[in-house]
């Protein structure tokens, strides 16, 4: 049953669609490399759009009707934003969820030191990643330092053409022997990912008094990087332990191919299902069920914490938005999230014919043949799995065709080979239908992955017609 390629359907028209929405999602990915910047954005989007911020809602006590939209953020790193159905929520909503963190690299909390003239940062890597990968890629600093006083100071560095970036060096080929003869999971360990940040020594400036501790003296280029942060930024060192700075890498994303028919860039796991979810629910002004669109932070290190799909924020929101219909009891809030139906938006790994060997051709997911569903994940017999029920698949082939949506199926590799998760089986728990639906992505995990704009296009038509139509 191979399926079709999308690009081949496209008239003049449509093919500019594609690029359009491409480079809109080309511009967003280059300006929101952290979750904080995917919120932030998200919702300066929806309030042009007409969302109000619940919390003003319920401050206000006003009411929310048809037609109505809010939104909720969870500590500036997840936002869930609804658009009120003509249906009462007890009957379900349509939700598609995604998330908005990505592999990368955290600053310690105490990251800065010298040595043999040379200031570092050092850093614990956060998700799966081949850390080989991000030696010798160029490294923007995004992030925030939270100060005692309460303020917050954003901090970004690399990402202006003008802007220094950092890195983590690698070892020259004429000295590296030994650690070629190394298995790839050892090439470097977590511990030496030090990013290079400075090697000027601290002068001392007129009227500075003179500091002559022998601490002083081996610290001068330490210092000095120290020095321009102050300057800068107002922060000092102390400052850090209040800190979440992430390494992540520099510049805007790409067109990728001859054609221009891809896009390279960092995080497009998983804001490439992130950003066509938002647009999908702005673009359904008028829904049959409530719609939702989830972006969630914490995916890549299992969903844990306040501000992973794991903890109980969403069930909240619902409670507090369905007090705000008149629509509210527990009882009520647990038939809405069991009669609600959910695509988990997430990538899927595309098939490459360089690495042909850990994918099974009849069930892998291709390059412009449209938005993926994966029925299940999980690893080998897919353990960690949601394994959505047929009839939901049956459901969404329906609405796929009759929208002239392409889409393809798949499973993550070869069955005894790997295997992967999401955010399904979480919102599975409360027994509702979740089915993953996503992208395929090249290099997925790497610093710099790659997607298809024509896969792109046909999710967002698809989460559209999926939020009206289910």
């Amino acid at each position: 049953m191979e399926r079709d390629n999308a690009w081949e359907k496209y008239d003049e028209v449509e093919m500019q669609e594609v690029f359009d929405f491409a480079e809109e999602y080309r511009k967003f990915i280059s300006e929101c490399k952290t979750e904080r910047e995917c919120v932030t954005s998200a919702v300066k989007m929806a309030e042009v759009q007409g969302y109000k911020n619940l919390e003003d809602v319920i401050k206000n006590k006003e009411k929310l009707n048809v037609g109505d939209k809010v939104y909720a953020v969870n500590m500036n790193k997840s936002i869930i934003l609804f658009n009120i159905g003509e249906d009462a929520m007890e009957n379900g909503m349509n939700i598609l969820g995604a998330h908005i963190d990505s592999p990368r690299l955290d600053l310690k909390q105490n990251p800065v030191y010298e040595d043999t003239d040379l200031a570092l940062l050092e850093t614990h890597y956060y998700g799966g990643i081949k850390k080989y990968q991000w030696l010798t890629t160029p490294l923007a600093l995004h992030g925030v330092v939270a100060l005692k006083n309460g303020e917050t100071v954003e901090i970004t560095i690399g990402e202006k053409a003008d802007d220094p970036v950092v890195g983590i060096s690698d070892l020259l080929i004429h000295l590296a022997g030994e650690q070629l003869e190394k298995k790839a999971s050892k090439f470097i360990e977590g511990e030496d990912l030090n990013i290079l940040c400075g090697s000027i020594p601290l002068k001392k400036l007129n009227g500075d008094k003179e500091d002559k501790s022998d601490e002083a003296g081996k610290q001068k280029v330490k210092n000095n990087v120290l020095r321009i942060l102050k300057e800068t930024y107002g922060i000092e060192e102390e400052d850090l332990l209040s800190a979440e700075i992430e390494a992540v890498p520099a510049g805007p994303a790409r067109d990728y191919g001859i054609d221009r028919s891809m896009i390279i860039g960092y995080g497009h796991d998983d804001r490439v299902c992130a950003y066509p979810s938002l647009i999908a629910l702005f673009n359904n002004k008028k829904l049959k069920r409530t719609g939702v669109c989830i972006l969630v932070d914490k995916e890549e290190i299992g969903s844990v914490g306040a501000t992973g799909m794991h903890s109980r924020f969403f069930e909240n929101v619902v409670a507090e938005v369905m007090d705000r219909t008149s629509d509210y009891s527990e009882l009520k809030v647990r038939r809405a999230l069991t009669n609600s139906k959910m695509l988990s938006s997430d990538v899927s790994a595309a098939y490459d014919p360089n690495y042909a060997s850990v994918n099974e051709k009849k069930n892998s997911a291709y390059f412009g043949r449209g938005m993926v569903f994966n029925k299940y994940t999980g690893s080998r017999g897919k353990s960690g799995s949601n394994d959505s029920n047929a009839e939901f698949m049956g459901e969404m082939r329906k609405i796929m065709d009759n929208n002239n949506v392409c889409f393809q199926t798949a499973e993550l590799g070869k069955v005894d080979i790997g295997g992967g998760g999401t955010i399904a089986y979480i919102l599975a728990n409360y027994g509702m239908n979740v089915i993953d639906s996503g992208l395929a992505v090249q290099n997925m995990h790497a610093p710099h992955e790659v997607i298809c704009k024509a896969d792109l296009y046909e999710t967002l038509k698809g989460y559209e017609a999926f939020l009206r139509e289910a």
